[in-house]
């Protein structure tokens, strides 16, 4: 946490992930019933936090160059607050959002910097991962700059925290040791086998878990609780609100601080995919940004990932359908969701750490036009 204070200069709040933060960022700073500008293209639990704080969500169109919010085609004078995704660590058009409620979700932007300010400081409030680029497994940090702000959102916290056990704790920190040892050692390949075999990995309907539409409906009764919608919220993160211990906080610590030793891999990776022809336009006005992944837009995305995992490369962090098409009915549907669909069923994702070990692949890959 004193890694992302400095960085940021705001006084930060320690949390158990970084979806509790946004909620209660978003509970914090926005009235129930407000329309809240997003992107359609996030991940699953991010749309239902944004309806368990009471909030109306307001799909925006996206840009072809980075999948973010495309501001010039969005109507800011119809919405109150508008929450960032900065997908991929490229950044939103944070600079022209003042005058907004603006929440700035950070967690695929940890080392993304904009005219040399670090994102996670243009908005009331910026909330961090420690499971992205850090991969601490667990763990996020909110960021203000107001410390009775830091105050209010620390008893909102604990009313909302669960209680933690030693035994989840230590299996938690043993899986992402584990995972983490996996990509070093080019295990990643028997890793997946395994965890498919021991059904470890969540249910998912393609890209996205279940919507369970009826039982949404009936959560929304009682929006502004966020337990109602922990069986949405929870995916791939169970214990999202339980209280983390001195075994969970020591491996976070150690983890963070290995974050700027990782800086050179990362950009050289960066720079790396940057030249093949179905990089994401935007990637190339980010060379100096470490980002978190180098999205590539292919046409024959699934067949892709299929290749990389033969050679011990997973993929992840993909969100298709994006939110218009996830959740008809539960959302305002953007003006124009072509660009959209379009990003979610041609994106692929690459760590910029392991873009040797990629390259085989992508570079067979063609281009999605």
């Amino acid at each position: 946490m004193k890694a992302i204070a400095d960085r940021t200069g705001r006084h930060c709040l320690l949390l158990p992930s970084n979806r509790l933060g946004l909620y209660l960022a978003l509970r914090h700073w926005c009235t129930p019933g407000q329309r809240v500008l997003m992107s359609p293209i996030s991940a699953d639990e991010i749309l239902f936090l944004v309806l368990a704080a009471g909030l109306r969500p307001v799909i925006a169109p996206v840009s072809r160059r980075d999948g973010n919010i495309d501001l010039a085609r969005a109507d800011l004078a119809a919405v109150d607050a508008v929450l960032t995704t900065n997908l991929y660590g490229l950044p939103d058009q944070v600079e022209a959002l003042t005058g907004k409620i603006l929440i700035e979700d950070v967690a695929h932007a940890m080392e993304t910097s904009v005219g040399g300010r670090p994102l996670g400081t243009f908005g009331r409030a910026g909330v961090f991962s420690l499971s992205k680029h850090p991969g601490a497994g667990s763990g996020g940090v909110l960021a203000v700059d107001d410390p009775a702000d830091l105050r209010a959102l620390e008893k909102a916290r604990d009313r909302v925290l669960e209680r933690g056990s030693l035994r989840a704790e230590l299996v938690a920190v043993a899986s992402s040791m584990a995972r983490q040892a996996a990509l070093r050692l080019d295990l990643v390949r028997p890793a997946l086998k395994l965890m498919r075999a021991l059904g470890m990995q969540e249910e998912r309907e393609g890209y996205r878990i279940a919507l369970r539409a009826g039982e949404l409906a009936v959560a929304m009764k009682e929006a502004g609780e966020l337990p109602p919608f922990d069986p949405w919220v929870r995916a791939d993160l169970h214990d999202y609100r339980a209280g983390r211990g001195p075994v969970a906080r020591w491996y976070q610590r150690r983890r963070v601080a290995k974050v700027p030793g990782e800086r050179a891999r990362r950009l050289a990776g960066v720079r790396a995919l940057a030249e093949l022809p179905s990089v994401a336009p935007a990637v190339l006005d980010r060379l100096d940004q470490p980002l978190f992944r180098v999205p590539l837009l292919v046409r024959d995305r699934d067949q892709a990932i299929e290749a990389l995992e033969r050679r011990g490369v997973a993929t992840g962090y993909l969100y298709d359908p994006p939110y218009d098409d996830y959740a008809p009915g539960f959302t305002e549907a953007s003006p124009d969701p072509r660009d959209a669909r379009w990003w979610c069923s041609h994106v692929l994702p690459v760590d910029p750490v392991y873009a040797s070990r990629a390259m085989p692949v992508l570079r067979g890959l063609t281009p999605a036009r």
